[in-house]
């Protein structure tokens, strides 16, 4: 794969929808979606709680979670040994919210569109 088609790739001087897109890649993977529902209707959770909820190795939890750190999706704070996540901004709740609800007049064709690939 050439540095162009390398996801998350921006041009030198990103625009703003650059930056929104790259954002919205953010929430584009099943796995940071299932965790900040997790986030959303359980509250604060350590990384074993999230690992055992999801049923996935922890770094690969971990992962993600950085991954939503940095983009401002969740914030952590350390208890002695334990990290513990939490939604960062009641907006992301939102965003949740609203992409639940269009996504209920729109199921059908976002099943069935061939343009946006889903993850393999």
């Amino acid at each position: 794969m050439s540095t162009l088609e390398a996801p998350f790739r921006l041009p030198s001087a990103p625009g703003k929808s650059d930056l929104v897109a790259k954002y919205f890649r953010g929430l584009g993977d099943p796995t940071r979606l299932r965790i900040l529902e997790l986030l959303r209707d359980e509250g604060e959770l350590s990384v074993g709680e999230l690992v055992s909820r999801l049923g996935l190795a922890q770094p690969k939890v971990s992962n993600h979670l950085a991954c939503l750190r940095w983009c401002g999706f969740i914030d952590a704070r350390r208890e002695h040994r334990v990290v513990y996540n939490r939604i960062a901004d009641r907006r992301v709740e939102q965003l949740l919210e609203l992409g639940h609800a269009l996504l209920e007049d729109n199921e059908e064709h976002v099943a069935a569109c061939c343009h946006i690939k889903e993850k393999s």
